[in-house]
């Protein structure tokens, strides 16, 4: 039985990807390079043709199949994140771009290998100038077996590349680093880029159980205004009343159609009697 249902709940999730993927690559803007890093050629769910990865520096590693899902991931696309390229220092993949424009650039990871945080960390940059992801700890961010994209927006103008506001010289090559830093060693496990916008981007399906946890973020900020409202209130109740100023003429506007009634009654009365 337990079997059963956690079969009904894989599939519940994959048609949840599927349905979420269509609707986000309805767009899909040109591509004009892509890599399966450490891996065979691939052609993606969206279109997107993985080149076989002839990179000669680093170590191509497939461990990542021997997980059983790498969630967010239709079962066709796994292999994009189950391959990989690491190295022991800092290496790079180069990109030939010819023609100003926008662009974007998605990095795609996986943690395989680790369990706990702060044990894979390294930074992203751009022809050496640019760093673009600073800091990256794949299992901080989304967990063992759980695909990651980084997603850089970035132009290129008369010699000039930007990111955001900050720029570095480029001549007909978008150099992508992969730096060392202290916690062992930098990887990647697929690389495109496209000319677009960010819209045009193809976007992983939220994390399982993440509008969950906004929502109880949200529900756990509720006390604190209950608690303030009960504050108002017991500050109001303990107040001193102040007196309301129209209150007497209220009162004497309440009371005045009933004088007037009395006032015509008692000479009718008067009037009946001698009669």
């Amino acid at each position: 039985m337990n079997v059963f249902f956690v079969g009904l709940e894989s599939y519940a999730a994959l048609l949840f990807v599927f349905g979420w993927l269509l609707e986000a690559g309805a767009g899909l803007g040109e591509v004009i390079w892509a890599v399966n890093c450490g891996g065979e050629a691939h052609t993606d769910a969206q279109g997107i043709a993985y080149q076989k990865d002839q990179l000669r520096v680093g170590v191509a590693s497939d461990y990542g199949r021997s997980l059983q899902m790498i969630q967010r991931v239709l079962p066709h696309d796994q292999i994009i994140y189950q391959t990989e390229r690491y190295h022991t220092t800092t290496f790079a993949y180069e990109v030939p771009i010819g023609r100003d424009g926008e662009y974007v650039l998605v990095l795609k990871f996986c943690e395989v290998w680790f369990t706990e945080p702060n044990q894979k960390v390294f930074d992203v940059t751009l022809n050496g100038q640019i760093t673009i992801v600073d800091g990256l700890d794949i299992f901080a961010k989304v967990g063992r077996g759980v695909a990651h994209d980084e997603v850089i927006p970035f132009s290129i103008r008369n010699g000039i590349l930007k990111v955001k506001d900050e720029t570095a010289s480029i001549n007909g090559k978008l150099t992508i680093e992969f730096v060392k830093l202290e916690k062992d060693n930098p990887k990647i496990n697929a690389i495109f880029v496209m000319r677009g916008t960010v819209e045009d981007v193809p976007q992983l399906p939220p994390l399982p159980g993440m509008e969950q946890k906004e929502r109880g973020e949200e529900e756990e900020e509720e006390p604190d205004d209950d608690d303030t409202r009960r504050q108002k209130r017991r500050h109001s109740a303990a107040a001193p009343k102040i007196l309301d100023p129209y209150a007497a003429d209220d009162t004497g506007s309440m009371m005045l159609p009933l004088v007037v009634a009395i006032g015509a009654f008692i000479p009718l009365l008067f009037c009946l009697c001698k009669l």
